[in-house]
């Protein structure tokens, strides 16, 4: 029977770090079959600063162009590099509508976008990593630039309230088998003494570390996870039953998207 082959976005800003995020999907691809687009977009007010509808028009031409020369350069670059074929495309127009658009016509089965050092949720555009976790379904990898992953290399896989991936992430499996061991679990809770034991993945050993929750809980958490060399960290989105049974509010997941150094793994809908 043939391996499903995942298609992986990645969103991109064409920025000195669009080389290293571009890395880090190499990585997953790698792992899960995946074949990669970069997509990016460009609002015209962003090139067109005139009212001169010719100047107008040469300068997005031009400005065509150079993005076209630009993506060239970075897909076949990775491309070479770790003999992979990575496609690419790219658009002028609003950016969240570009995005939206984009994705519904493509639906690809991982998106990534990466992370910035000082704006969290900044990527082409004011809320974009926001606006895609509430509005994609399928699974989200924000990464870092720095602390990548490293491809036809094991990842360091963290695992963080959701010690059993495979209940919502498709390729789980794949991702667990080219994973460093043992696998590390980590439960953030708001009260230790009334913490349960996590279910863990049949056959893998697994260490778990619990953390209670406090004003500092990210610091901790973050040092540990520095500690172990983890650079992939899955974690489940925040939903009614969720919010229930593992004590994280959208709050919180959102301070430990915007505060760790660490690339994260957000599993969507399981698909088939």
């Amino acid at each position: 029977m043939q391996k499903k082959q995942y298609k992986i976005v990645v969103l991109s800003d064409l920025s000195k770090s669009s080389a290293a995020i571009l890395r880090n999907a190499v990585t997953i691809a790698k792992i899960i079959n995946g074949r990669i687009e970069i997509f990016s977009v460009k609002k015209p007010t962003d090139i067109v600063k005139i009212d001169n509808q010719l100047s107008a028009m040469r300068t997005i031409n031009s400005e065509h162009k150079a993005i076209n020369k630009k993506m060239r350069n970075l897909a076949t670059s990775i491309s070479e590099e770790y003999d992979i074929g990575i496609t690419y495309s790219f658009a002028f127009g609003n950016v969240k509508s570009e995005i939206e658009e984009y994705l519904a016509d493509q639906m690809p089965d991982v998106v990534v976008l990466g992370k910035r050092k000082s704006k969290t949720f900044n990527l082409m555009g004011d809320g974009i990593t926001d606006f895609i976790l509430n509005r994609y379904s399928g699974t989200i990898m924000i990464a870092v630039h720095n602390n990548k992953l490293e491809p036809n290399k094991e990842v360091t896989l963290g695992m963080l309230n959701n010690p059993k991936p495979s209940t919502n992430l498709a390729f789980a499996e794949d991702l667990m088998q080219h994973a460093q061991k043992p696998l590390k679990s980590f439960k953030i809770v708001k009260n230790t003494a009334l913490s349960q034991k996590q279910p863990f993945p049949e056959g893998r050993k697994t260490i778990e570390y619990v953390f209670e929750y406090s004003d500092n809980i990210i610091k901790n958490f973050s040092t540990y996870l520095s500690k172990n060399n983890i650079n992939l960290l899955c974690m489940d989105r925040i939903n009614k039953q969720s919010r229930a049974t593992r004590h994280l509010t959208a709050s919180d997941v959102k301070e430990v998207m915007g505060k760790l150094n660490v690339s994260l793994l957000i599993p969507g809908t399981l698909q088939s």
